[in-house]
């Protein structure tokens, strides 16, 4: 999976919006992580390209997330997926996007986003913002990425 993205391209490292950024995940984010996505476990489940067997219904410990998170980052550093906090303008983790090659589709890449319960209207807002940024600054021809209801 080294060739996820091709050698010469430059991965960027934020998307920032007026309601949000994006930056790398990575350990330093495990404790905000952990909270928001433990508070909203239904929520996530509901979220479109999620409802299998993450986020685990029972929670994880502190440590597992920051295992969890520790993987994320070094797939960032070999270029074998992507996975961005989401900071609202505050300063609060309210989320994730994980961008990786798909395991069952060859050269499809997968992408999944969540938001924390309490931030459910930026849900949209998060997987517009998402859907136009790989359009226009990743080498994707083929994104499976579960598509929002307005409604």
């Amino acid at each position: 999976m080294s060739d996820f993205v091709p050698a010469d391209f430059e991965v960027p490292r934020a998307l920032i919006t007026p309601r949000f950024r994006l930056e790398p995940l990575g350990p330093e984010h495990n404790v905000p992580d952990h909270a928001a996505w433990t508070s909203s476990i239904e929520h996530i489940r509901a979220t479109p390209g999620f409802g299998g067997s993450w986020p685990p219904v029972g929670g994880m410990t502190l440590e597992s997330n920051l295992g969890d998170l520790q993987r994320h980052a070094e797939d960032f550093v070999q270029r074998r997926g992507f996975t961005f906090t989401v900071i609202e303008t505050d300063g609060d983790v309210i989320g994730c996007v994980y961008i990786y090659p798909s395991r069952k589709n060859p050269g499809v890449t997968e992408v999944r986003s969540w938001v924390s319960a309490d931030r459910a209207e930026l849900d949209v807002p998060l997987y517009d913002a998402v859907s136009s940024w790989l359009a226009a600054d990743w080498p994707f021809e083929n994104v499976d990425y579960a598509v929002r209801s307005t409604t």
